[in-house]
């Protein structure tokens, strides 16, 4: 039994060598498939060469030189689009027949076995398995007790990315190897669904910017956090997965998004900061950027359809990378530059930080073998960009929150202004009218000063001298005549004075009802006396409240004069907060409970003074007392 053990690899070796051919030989002793019970990494058990990816392999394959495959199993730039034709030995040590899975690893989008018979190639039948993700695994069936050269032709996806890490696996756990796969990035996925609903509630906090203010700044920068967003989304969604679309979105469309979003980010801040006005060098700047990634995706895209040259579409897509990086730096040193401009200082402090965070996602790029070696999400390139683009939005959400609140400071100081200068117009439209008022009002008096004035006096003088010619026999009509011309000629006189817009100040107010109440009771039984302030301010009272003060203080002495029997009346001013006027007499009084005798006058006296904002009251103790108060 023991010498059974020890000599049965020999007999396959023996019987691999005569079955293959001595040409076809490979230097690697073959891998028994019996062994494998999970997944096996054959990297060291197998060899690698390249072809021309229009060549056919069956005719090329006996003058291919194979060789080790590297370290970590990276494929050249200049190799990508080549035909990678690995080869490996197989034998089944078992006495049933074997079936394993192979996978060559990511983004390979053709897989053909072929067998050594000899020199030829034998086509092996492409066998996937019945799921979605199946694009790169192919069946591999051994017969008991048999073995084979197989030789795979693999044709990569264009992707930086590519390696050639062959893995068998037993059938019964290619499942989990599948989900394995899938899930190995999860927990730096988690991070990047956290970066894309925040991405998320930036695009509907942009577009209700948009639709609310009409600004367009922020619709460009919906269009930057959406195809950011989507880029990074589809990168966690379909990241490591065995699919067309996977494929697809690895080696173009990934870059395209980037691309295209820093295109409209490049644009809004050219909005947002109005660069054109305040920034000139800023604004020439994005404009270069806007032109470079123009070039960048129409270059990129040419070279990916329709030329098999990726080391030129590479370069492509690291050149705009340091390019962006090189934009960024230009503008940390503006801003820099205008350190007291707060809002660039917000972005200032972003940028640097998208900045440093890029340089350290492009090292773990370049790094990646010893960043793997690195536990948890810390070991993921694009952890490290996300972080840099969280911080960079943390901070313009700051500098943004700081524009708003200077916006609307600015907004309300406009308001206010245009408020004022409204209220402005208004008060000179007011002003204007009460011009325009006064004027009428001085040319009204004027007209009746000269026409009525004149012809009352006429009619006064002419009265008189008829009186005087008629002597004894003058007529009681007459007497009447002169006499209501006196008094047309007082009232006239007093609405004349009430509509000079000159007259509307307090001292001319208490000037004229002290000579209008001493000339009334000049030739009467009532001494008058009157006492004022030693000083009155020249407040300014209008003519409607001087009107309306004057003909309530006439009505009151008018009583006093035919009501009162009094022998002495006194008015007494005093000026504060609020015109206060006494007339007091030393009469027989007011019997407050039976005024009918004074008709409407005191009605007419509550009127006014309610007309004008003041009041009165009347008292009667040892005399009458009246009381008018007009607030100032």
């Amino acid at each position: 039994m023991r010498w059974y053990k020890f000599a049965l690899p020999v007999v396959f070796l023996a019987l691999f060598s005569h079955h293959s051919g001595a040409q076809d030989t490979t230097a690697f002793a073959p891998y028994d498939a019996g062994k494998i019970t999970l997944s096996n990494n054959i990297s060291k058990e197998a060899e690698v060469s390249y072809i021309d990816n229009r060549a056919l392999l069956p005719e090329k394959y006996g003058s291919l030189a194979f060789h080790a495959i590297t370290r970590g199993g990276l494929v050249p730039n200049n190799l990508v689009t080549q035909k990678a034709i690995l080869r490996f030995n197989l034998c089944n040590t078992a006495d049933t027949a074997r079936s394993l899975w192979f996978f060559p690893g990511f983004y390979c989008w053709k897989v053909q076995l072929y067998s050594v018979k000899g020199s030829q190639l034998i086509k092996i039948p492409s066998v996937t398995p019945p799921v979605t993700e199946n694009l790169s695994y192919r069946r591999i069936d051994m017969p008991p007790h048999d073995s084979m050269t197989i030789v795979a032709e693999l044709v990569f996806a264009k992707t930086y990315l590519n390696r050639i890490r062959p893995v068998l696996m037993h059938p019964g756990y290619l499942s989990s190897f599948m989900l394995l796969q899938r899930t190995s990035p999860a927990r730096s996925s988690l991070m990047t669904y956290v970066f894309c609903g925040l991405l998320l509630m930036m695009i509907l906090f942009s577009l209700a910017n948009f639709f609310q203010g009409a600004n367009k700044e922020f619709l460009y920068y919906s269009g930057y956090a959406f195809f950011l967003g989507l880029m990074l989304f589809l990168k966690a969604l379909y990241g490591f997965r065995v699919t067309p679309f996977s494929f697809f979105q690895e080696e173009y469309l990934d870059f395209i998004m980037q691309d295209t979003g820093y295109l409209f980010y490049m644009i809004f801040m050219q909005k947002f900061l109005a660069t054109r006005r305040k920034y000139p060098f800023l604004h020439q700047l994005y404009n270069t950027g806007v032109g470079v990634l123009l070039v960048s995706i129409a270059g990129y895209t040419f070279f990916h359809y329709f030329s098999n040259n990726f080391v030129i579409e590479n370069a492509i897509e690291n050149i705009t990378k340091v390019l962006l990086l090189l934009m960024t730096a230009f503008f940390l040193l503006y801003s820099f530059t205008q350190w007291k401009d707060r809002l660039l200082r917000y972005l200032f402090w972003g940028n640097l930080c998208l900045f440093i965070f890029s340089l350290l996602s492009e090292v773990a790029i370049m790094a990646d073998g010893i960043v793997k070696q690195i536990p948890g999400i810390f070991s993921s390139s694009l952890f490290y960009y996300e972080i840099g683009l969280f911080l960079e939005l943390v901070f313009f959400l700051m500098g943004l929150n700081d524009k708003n609140r200077r916006l609307l400071i600015t907004q309300a100081r406009e308001r206010e202004r245009l408020k004022a200068e409204n209220q402005m117009k208004e008060y000179e439209k007011e002003l204007a009218v009460f011009k325009a008022q006064q004027q009428e009002r001085e040319r009204i008096s004027a007209d009746i000063h000269d026409e009525l004035g004149s012809g009352m006096t006429a009619i006064r003088l002419m009265s008189e001298i008829a009186r005087n010619k008629m002597k004894q026999e003058t007529p009681a009509e007459i007497e009447k005549i002169s006499q209501s011309a006196d008094e047309v000629l007082n009232k006239m006189n007093a609405i004349i004075w009430s509509m000079n817009s000159g007259n509307d100040t307090m001292d001319n107010l208490v000037s004229y009802i002290r000579s209008y109440a001493l000339e009334y009771f000049e030739n009467t039984p009532i001494d008058c006396r009157v006492s004022t302030p030693e000083f009155i301010e020249p407040k300014e009272l209008t003519g409607d409240k001087r009107r309306n003060v004057f003909l309530c203080i006439k009505e009151t002495l008018n009583n006093a004069l035919k009501h009162s029997r009094a022998s002495q009346l006194t008015i007494d001013f005093r000026i504060d907060r609020e015109l206060s006027i006494k007339i007091a007499d030393n009469g027989i009084g007011i019997d407050l409970k039976n005024i009918r005798q004074f008709g409407n006058g005191l009605k007419n006296i509550a009127r006014r003074m309610e007309s004008i904002g003041g009041t009165y009251s009347i008292e009667s103790d040892h005399g009458t007392s009246t009381t008018f108060i007009l607030p100032l």
